[in-house]
């Protein structure tokens, strides 16, 4: 019975990651995100997981890989965006011109 309630914890926590992930993926950028946040959650999904595998291994554990997955995946998007976020910033500094630049820093 622990292993129900635990694989149907973890669904209902993990329901938002897939969602996360796609939002991540079609705003192209880092804004409304965490970086800490999206850290901890993996090290929490990866802690768990190898608990589940020394001590306790059941079905649970693919629950456990499909969250890390998402997670993961939602985090390699955090640094895609920030890269395109960084290179947008870049363009937008080439076209305002030197002069421009300079006023945008002061």
């Amino acid at each position: 019975m622990a292993g129900i309630t635990e694989a149907v914890m973890l669904i209902c926590f993990g329901i938002s990651w897939p969602i996360s992930a796609y939002k991540s993926w079609k705003a192209r950028q880092t804004g409304g995100k965490s970086l800490l946040f999206l850290v901890l959650i993996d090290l929490g999904y990866i802690v768990g997981l190898i608990g589940k595998i020394l001590f306790r291994p059941d079905y649970v554990i693919v629950v456990y890989c499909i969250n890390l997955f998402f997670v993961t995946a939602d985090l390699l998007l955090y640094f895609r965006n920030r890269r395109l976020e960084k290179a947008a910033a870049r363009e937008g500094a080439e076209e305002a011109g030197p002069c421009e630049e300079k006023l945008q820093k002061a």
